[in-house]
């Protein structure tokens, strides 16, 4: 007997009829005498209908209040799985992430989960029930509902796997597994049996969409073994795991992109201690995550910094950046919102020379401008233009030869 975290996103979940399926699916895996543990999010579609709700009644929708409503788009379909469940003759019980004292930070909208305690859901496990745990939403000490920003069911199933010591965790979702490069803007992609905790980390943090990056993060330091695969085939998925030996003859495992980026420059910045910290911790401050940084040395003990941002936070980060350029002399402020960023990843790269000078071949074969450049042991990512994403991304998967199993790689790692 095993016990075993099954997460379904919201296409999964999306009608009464989808939901019913993965209730069946569900209780199949029970009959075989494993415990399971079902986390569910909300329908597909309900969490941006709330949002526009919430825009309907505040410029700025208040954090707290965003949560309360956020978080129960769960409710809905936790409950409907339930009765799904004893419908087809199974044993279910439904919570919320308040019920079974999924704890988390301060930070509403964005939260971080801190603790969660089990016994609740261990008592009904003994039992013989599913329990099924809506995905996405936590309780503060001072018992606020919080949210823990998108694609935070699946952190919620792999912090849920790691706190019961499940024996594994399957994120089911829309596509079969992880592709070395998105399927829809490259016909060759080809699907990953297995890929590193390292990689898998690096494809979440630069714009793939299969997993969220902090339920990698937790399933890397926990050892949880994740599977992600599709709810609507028995197909075998991609496995996330820790690195074995095999993964380093791959060069190059996926090529992603993010569109979600933005670019500001501060000009004519005092080159003086202290001043980085001047100008970032303002933004930090306020969530923002900042990317890849350049600083480029004037004459005059003057430089240029650039940074990067997500596009949804480029507003807010503009007034910021302008209101702390102004306290600290720096001559201007300018930015752009319509760029990409572009990355190759693999930990075969680490005992490899040359994988950066071929992605920078390539892009230029192509006539594409790198805007900036950032490394890392198993990855290389460059900013360009946006409307040249699609074109990068092919010429890229084409070039490392991606869409074959086995990617030839010689001595030198040319």
């Amino acid at each position: 007997m095993a016990l075993i975290v099954q997460k379904f996103g919201g296409t999964s979940v999306a009608n009464p009829e989808k939901i019913r399926n993965v209730a069946k699916r569900v209780l199949k895996k029970a009959r075989e005498g494993n415990q399971m543990v079902v986390v569910l999010s909300a329908m597909a579609g309900e969490t941006n209908r709330f949002v526009n709700l919430a825009d309907q009644m505040q410029k700025i929708p208040d954090p707290r209040e965003m949560d309360v409503l956020l978080s129960s788009g769960e409710q809905v379909t936790i409950a409907l799985f339930a009765m799904a469940v004893k419908d087809e003759g199974g044993d279910a019980i439904s919570f919320l992430g308040d019920q079974v004292k999924i704890i988390t930070d301060t930070m509403h909208t964005k939260a971080r989960i801190r603790n969660i305690d089990t016994e609740r859901i261990n008592k009904h496990l003994a039992q013989g029930k599913i329990v099924v745990v809506a995905g996405f939403q936590g309780v503060t000490d001072n018992e606020d509902i919080t949210t823990l920003g998108r694609g935070g069911s699946d952190t919620t199933a792999v912090a849920l796997a790691a706190a019961l010591k499940a024996d594994q965790c399957e994120i089911f979702t829309d596509v079969e597994g992880v592709y070395t490069t998105d399927p829809n803007i490259c016909a060759s992609a080809r699907k990953i049996d297995r890929i590193s905790y390292d990689e898998m980390l690096e494809l979440a943090s630069l714009g793939a969409k299969v997993l969220d990056i902090r339920s990698v993060g937790l399933a890397k330091k926990f050892k949880v073994p994740v599977h992600v695969r599709s709810t609507f085939t028995e197909t075998e998925g991609t496995w996330v795991v820790e690195e074995e030996k095999k993964m380093e003859s791959m060069l190059v495992s996926g090529v992603t992109y993010s569109k979600n980026e933005a670019r500001i420059t501060v000009s004519r910045v005092p080159d003086t201690p202290g001043i980085a910290s001047k100008l970032f911790t303002p933004i930090s401050d306020t969530g923002i995550i900042i990317d890849m940084i350049i600083q480029n040395t004037r004459a005059g003990d003057l430089t240029d910094m650039t940074f990067t941002v997500p596009r949804t936070d480029y507003v807010r980060a503009m007034k910021i950046v302008e209101e702390i350029a102004a306290e600290i002399g720096a001559e201007s402020v300018n930015g752009s919102d319509d760029i990409a960023k572009i990355s190759i990843v693999g930990v075969g790269m680490r005992n490899h020379a040359g994988i950066a000078t071929t992605m920078f071949h390539v892009l230029a074969r192509e006539g594409i401008n790198i805007m900036m450049i950032s490394t890392s042991e198993i990855k290389v990512s460059c900013v360009i233009a946006e409307k040249y994403t699609e074109l990068a991304v092919r010429a890229l998967h084409d070039a490392f030869e991606m869409g074959k199993e086995n990617q030839p790689v010689d001595e030198t790692g040319q």
